[in-house]
């Protein structure tokens, strides 16, 4: 008997994990649903900063220049001490480079990365389904039976809880949400408008009336992004009055037309598995984090870009311990992220300028899987890369008029380099199975062959960049991470890697 889906993937929750996993499984040609307990899209400026590996996610959905233009460079911050108000440069602004075109923070907030990424499933045909959630859900070894708030009963090949913190779908699965939560320690947020007040600093305020109080200003509005740290006896009106005279209170200034407020507690926990049989956790259903180090939207943004690829594979006939690797790769990085990002928010209570400075780290770069199950420790490397090492850009000259090899690299599809002329030679001959994701490959060369398999590295910088020093095989996952370097027994090893990451041939 022929198992009978309404769809293969119900996503819940609607923001930019939820989003950006749809976007992904939808031009994968999967069946996908959209569904959100709240009324509308969210309205805040909450997780404001997107980092250059999210931008990068981002380009290869085909949004990065509607991004880039609603979002603006992070400004100076201003700090306020007394009358002096003091220029300071909370990060380093960093040139693009061949390998790293998009290397720096991007200001944008959070409603209207939201938008972005709906405007994007509107054109792929898939509207978000909001006062609709789900309430309940039954799962057997064949998918996922859901009850939603609707009173519909949707069959599912897998469920993906991408609905916040207090996720549902994670408490449905029995999932454990380990940490803490500080409800001494609460920072209020709010969207308006501060009469009087530069909008080329981030306002800091880092000492007043023993409390902190940034306000930040939001591009291409007349708003800021206000944050004020609540004392632990403090309980804050929220009436914009009230509000209002608070901040004229601690800064002198007054704040107006007030939008959106929100109370934040410092909410530290990370969910013991990801995956459930056929139910998954995503973005803040799997971790949640301090706001220090604009960590918590990029980090579920990019569980999406691991997840979606795999769920597509799986569902063409791949191996199921293919999802397995996304517990395996994702959990051990939001550890990380966890860490830092509790470690910059606990130095403001300790008033260090230290604590305000941003780096390599967070900006995402540096993430690699080497050692997971994808990428084992002893897998060959290039002089620069090793397997699960994110794939940088270069410049080339590809089919199309790529200019880039991140212009090569967008699609779902997977892509094969073959460097030097042993590797080109096998090229052709290695068989990739025709269901399931696409592998597109290509020889790279100096020369001035006009094949449209042959990518064109006239600067060498391409094979600079890549640390190519002999014949070898170069595969990129739909993720853009190093999924396998091959440099001998060409046809065995490249046979085990279809094994694990493809349907059967």
């Amino acid at each position: 008997m022929t198992e009978h889906y309404d769809i293969d993937v119900l996503v819940a929750g609607a923001g930019p994990t939820g989003s950006t996993l749809a976007a992904d499984l939808v031009r994968r040609g999967l069946r996908v649903r959209v569904v959100d307990k709240a009324l509308h899209s969210f309205k805040g400026s909450r997780a404001k900063g997107i980092q250059p590996r999210t931008q990068e996610v981002l380009e290869d959905l085909g949004v990065l220049d509607e991004t880039h233009a609603a979002g603006s460079a992070y400004p100076l911050a201003g700090l306020h001490f007394g009358p002096l108000t003091v220029p300071w440069r909370m990060q380093q602004r960093n040139k693009p480079t061949p390998d790293v075109p998009y290397p720096n923070i991007l200001l944008l907030a959070q409603h209207r990365t939201d938008a972005i990424l709906h405007r994007l499933l509107e054109r792929h045909g898939l509207h978000i389904e909001f006062n609709n959630a789900v309430e309940g859900f039954e799962q057997d070894a064949d998918g996922v039976t859901v009850a939603l708030s609707s009173g519909e009963r949707v069959r599912s090949r897998y469920l993906v809880g991408a609905d916040g913190g207090s996720s549902i779908v994670r408490k449905g699965s029995g999932i454990r949400f380990v940490g803490d939560t500080t409800d001494s320690d609460r920072t209020l947020i709010i969207d308006g408008t501060i009469e009087g007040l530069s909008r080329s600093r981030w306002h800091m305020w880092p000492r007043t009336k023993g409390t902190f109080v940034g306000a930040c200003p939001l591009p291409h509005s007349n708003q800021f992004q206000v944050m004020i740290r609540l004392t632990p006896d403090e309980t804050p009106d929220l009436a914009e009055a009230a509000l209002s005279a608070l901040f004229h209170k601690l800064t002198g200034f007054r704040l107006c037309d007030i939008t959106w407020t929100s109370v934040f507690r410092p909410n530290v926990r990370l969910a013991e598995h990801y995956r459930a049989g056929r139910v998954f956790l995503a973005g803040d259903a799997a971790h949640v984090h301090t706001p220090a180090g604009a960590q918590g939207l990029n980090t579920g943004i990019q569980d999406a870009y691991n997840l979606g690829w795999k769920i597509g594979q799986v569902i063409a006939g791949a191996p199921d311990s293919l999802l397995d690797s996304y517990e395996a790769e994702r959990q051990p990085i939001a550890a990380r992220v966890l860490g830092k990002s509790s470690e910059l928010y606990s130095n403001l209570d300790k008033n260090r300028l230290a604590s305000l400075k941003r780096g390599d780290e967070e900006r995402q770069l540096g993430i690699s899987y080497q050692g997971g199950p994808l990428s084992s420790n002893q897998a060959k490397a290039t002089r620069t890369l090793h397997v699960g090492d994110r794939a940088p850009d270069a410049p080339c000259i590809g089919p199309g008029g790529a200019q880039r090899l991140f212009d090569v690299f967008q699609g779902p599809h997977f892509t094969l380099l073959a460097f030097g002329a042993s590797a080109a030679k096998v090229l052709p001959e290695l068989i990739w199975p025709t269901s399931g994701t696409e592998m597109h490959r290509y020889v790279v060369s100096t020369g001035n062959e006009g094949d449209q398999n042959v990518i064109k590295d006239t600067t060498g910088k391409l094979t600079r960049i890549y640390g190519i020093t002999s014949d070898m095989l170069v595969m990129i996952r739909p993720d853009g991470y190093i999924g396998s370097i091959i440099t001998n027994n060409w046809h065995t090893v490249f046979d085990n890697v279809v094994k694990t990451l493809a349907p059967p041939q």
